[in-house]
């Protein structure tokens, strides 16, 4: 029997948290190692600062990312990865792999 709450699994919480074209890239790239904003810019093409600090923020927010701003002058910042996001990212890698599976099946029925 299914439960009358709205998320009793957990599955929409997960998705709202890698939701959208960019989130699940900025956690591979957090994943690797930490990284400045604009180095962050650089390694996603076509994604706006606007839309790199939104989704910097909302990660933040979520406890997938940590921002670290050191007293230096230039001011530096630098985002990382936290552990509740590499675990998120554990279950994306999981996703990605099921998605290549699907996609291999689907050619392959195609083909017979």
């Amino acid at each position: 029997m299914r439960s009358k709450e709205p998320d009793s699994c957990g599955f929409a919480a997960a998705m709202q948290a890698i939701g959208g074209k960019w989130k699940t890239s900025l956690l591979w790239e957090l994943h690797l190692r930490p990284h400045r904003f604009a180095e962050l810019h650089r390694r996603l093409p076509g994604i706006s600062e606007k839309m790199l600090a939104q989704q910097l923020r909302q990660m933040e927010a979520d406890g997938l990312v940590s921002r670290r701003a050191y007293d230096e002058v230039p001011p530096r910042v630098e985002y990382s990865v936290t552990t509740l996001g590499i675990s998120l990212n554990d279950a994306v890698t999981a996703m990605s792999a099921w998605g290549k599976r699907h996609e291999t099946w689907k050619v392959e029925r195609k083909a017979a």
